[in-house]
């Protein structure tokens, strides 16, 4: 005798959805990248330290993108509502290891949330869970929409990992444990890069150089990596798998039967398991 098992699919991008969130990508990879790749006679080079305040307009945007996900997919009260509850508790979750080592326990919750509601809503929760703990914790600043835009990465991320309609048991959470690793040190290099061109004079030797090409800056750049936040980097990949592997079968069982009850626009399927 088989039991009936009730799946659902993750929350679809619109057209209008998915061109934002590819204007913003866009637009991010540009803001992130430019250090890398600007002529160093260029005026970007020139007025490196006005950047951050440049980029902050990516806030509307992203708030931009929020808004289109939320009224072209079809979301309804419930699923709105689940989106608020997710974005609070991994708002609330940020704070326990601030200043500690990389003990991040929102990554964990972000990449299980993003393999249950796939890219789509995983871009917008990574993003609205960031914009909510900076108003939570008063971390506001001109590098708030890149962090904004690197959870959202992150957590779409976990929703394009194959096998979402098939893999589950230990392969899944290994899948997931894995992806928790990789992406936790993405996201640290990423956010290095954000900051690292405004450091000045401070660390001469991996400090980003305006006149330098492309090889000689990169080269900095890893070795500022290494220097300043590998530790931190490291914490924070061993605490998102450690938290996948102990709570992960748990806590995809829990959002998937909230996503169910939450009548989520796609239909519900019945397979024999």
């Amino acid at each position: 005798m088989t039991t009936p098992e009730v799946r659902t699919r993750a929350v679809r991008l619109g057209p209008r959805s998915l061109a934002a969130l590819c204007l913003v990508s866009a637009v991010g990879v540009a803001g992130f990248g430019w250090p890398l790749f600007a002529d160093p006679s260029s005026q970007v080079a020139a007025h490196a330290q006005d950047a951050p305040w440049l980029f902050a307009g990516l806030l509307v945007l992203l708030v931009a993108v929020v808004m289109a996900t939320i009224s072209e997919s079809g979301l309804g009260p419930k699923a709105v509502a689940m989106l608020g509850v997710l974005a609070a508790t991994g708002a609330a979750l940020r704070p326990i290891g601030a200043g500690t080592a990389g003990i991040e326990p929102m990554f964990f919750l972000m990449v299980l949330s993003g393999r249950v509601l796939g890219p789509g809503f995983g871009f917008v929760l990574g993003s609205v869970t960031m914009f909510s703990s900076a108003l939570l914790t008063g971390g506001v600043g001109p590098w708030l929409p890149f962090q904004m835009l690197a959870m959202g990465w992150f957590t779409m991320g976990a929703g394009l990992l194959p096998g979402a309609d098939r893999l589950r048991g230990r392969g899944e959470l290994a899948l997931l444990a894995a992806y928790g690793f990789c992406a936790a040190f993405a996201y640290g290099t990423v956010m290095n890069l954000a900051g690292w061109p405004f450091m000045g004079a401070l660390a001469s030797n991996v400090a980003f150089d305006p006149h330098a090409d492309v090889t000689a800056n990169l080269a900095r750049f890893l070795a500022y990596c290494l220097a300043t936040s590998l530790g931190w980097d490291l914490g924070r990949a061993v605490v998102t798998v450690v938290l996948t592997l102990a709570l992960g079968a748990t806590l995809l069982k829990a959002l998937r039967r909230a996503t169910r009850r939450a009548a989520f626009e796609t239909p519900v399927t019945f397979e024999p398991r």
